[in-house]
């Protein structure tokens, strides 16, 4: 994860686009979110103030839950630079800004926030839950 510039990363978005040619599954976590995201062509660009707190409001997209998040990250992903084969899975509600992505057919998504933190609140630990059950 993060915080770092996710555009001076080269060698692991390669290593992701790699992996992203195959099928098995993958989950991106903080830093891994942008990753992701560049290894599917996206843009990332650097956030005026960033995300620093264990209260950073999070919506799934298409549902009405939210959560309470934990995050620590300066940069976010371009959500309308996205690939057609891409979507967000997640929005921050303060500020409107991506908080994560999924492949729309394949087992690849990915969360800005952290869902294993637990200096707060573990409203997202579901996260893994979904990882393992695409292995």
């Amino acid at each position: 994860n993060g915080p770092g510039d996710p555009n001076m990363c080269d060698v692991t978005v390669e290593h992701i686009r790699k992996a992203i040619a195959g099928d098995k599954p993958i989950c991106g976590i903080c830093m891994g979110n942008q990753l992701l995201a560049k290894a599917a062509g996206s843009n990332i660009f650097k956030l005026k103030y960033g995300h620093h707190s264990h209260n950073q409001p999070v919506r799934e997209v298409g549902t009405n839950k939210c959560y309470i998040t934990s995050q620590n990250h300066g940069f976010a992903v371009d959500p309308s630079s996205l690939g057609s084969d891409w979507e967000e899975l997640y929005i921050n509600l303060n500020d409107g800004t991506n908080e994560g992505i999924r492949h729309k057919c394949k087992p690849f998504f990915s969360a800005q926030f952290h869902p294993e933190a637990c200096g707060g609140p573990v409203d997202t630990m579901f996260i893994f839950d979904e990882f393992l059950k695409n292995l």
